[in-house]
């Protein structure tokens, strides 16, 4: 594409803007965070989310890019230490995890967090009546990920339609106790209001300094932070936004459309991240 970046044509970005982005990360990759979203960007999506671990090259990828940038963040809805835990993160310098949407952060093997939000414990109660009361299917099941509960609905026998039928009754249940819903590929997220991974992200930006960022998601609730780095982008900070496709199946297409670059899973993050670190290392 006449960059002169060297990177293989699949992974140059589509936009002007994207391959600025690019540009300034590999100019300066001290100046440069590198963020990142968990299930199917790291790892693939799974039926259940207890089974989900990182692509096995994510560790080398990290481990060879981290100690280039300013630093690597894991941006999750899951709570941290799972994501350190199923991501294999533990012990990879440089490395800092944002769970329950940056609720939660785990650092230097320790994880910090405020209190829990109060509706949780009363959603949590009352949720398998509520669904048992609108009749939800064989199939549909609760994550209780202590900050937040997610509703399920892959497992079923229509889960599409399952999530629509849940969509008015899970919200009324969200705002009774304080919380709302964050809807993502077949579920639902009971959480609490302001918390959302582009709040998350720009706080971590803003502290580390950062004048680049690489940010790559998945689902509708990486939209948030692609809104973040859209809306920093005026402030002068460069901006590369990555959508993991999933193998096999189409992306999701409100973040395919905002994407600078569209990867194939999380396949191909790793590999984006392993050209990434390899650019950086024979500056």
């Amino acid at each position: 594409m006449g960059t002169g970046m060297g990177f293989d044509e699949k992974r140059m970005p589509v936009t002007d803007a994207g391959r600025d982005g690019l540009r300034r990360i590999l100019a300066a990759p001290g100046d440069a965070v590198v963020a990142l979203d968990f299930d199917g960007t790291l790892a693939p999506i799974v039926a259940d989310p207890s089974r989900a671990r990182a692509h096995p090259g994510v560790a080398g990828a990290l481990r060879g890019l981290a100690p280039f940038v300013r630093a690597v963040v894991v941006v999750t809805g899951r709570p941290a230490g799972l994501a350190v835990e199923y991501g294999g993160l533990e012990g990879l310098p440089g490395v800092v995890v944002l769970g329950h949407y940056g609720a939660e952060r785990w650092e230097d093997g320790e994880v910090t967090a405020p209190p829990v939000h109060p509706g949780v414990a009363g959603a949590r109660a009352a949720l398998p009546g509520a669904l048992a009361a609108v009749g939800a299917p064989e199939g549909t099941w609760v994550e209780d990920k202590g900050r937040s509960l997610a509703v399920h609905t892959r497992r079923t026998a229509a889960p599409e339609e399952t999530l629509e039928s849940l969509r008015a009754p899970v919200d009324a249940l969200a705002a009774e106790h304080g919380l709302v819903v964050e809807p993502g590929r077949l579920v639902l997220e009971l959480r609490p209001p302001g918390v959302d991974k582009g709040a998350a992200l720009t706080g971590f930006l803003r502290e580390r300094g950062a004048r680049s960022v690489l940010y790559a998601g998945d689902d509708l609730g990486d939209l948030a932070a692609f809104a973040a780095v859209e809306k920093l982008r005026g402030e002068g900070l460069a901006g590369l936004l990555v959508c993991s496709g999933a193998v096999g199946d189409a992306p999701v297409r409100e973040l395919a459309d905002r994407a600078d670059l569209v990867v194939a899973g999380p396949a191909g993050v790793v590999e984006l991240l392993a050209e990434l670190g390899e650019a950086v290392r024979a500056r």
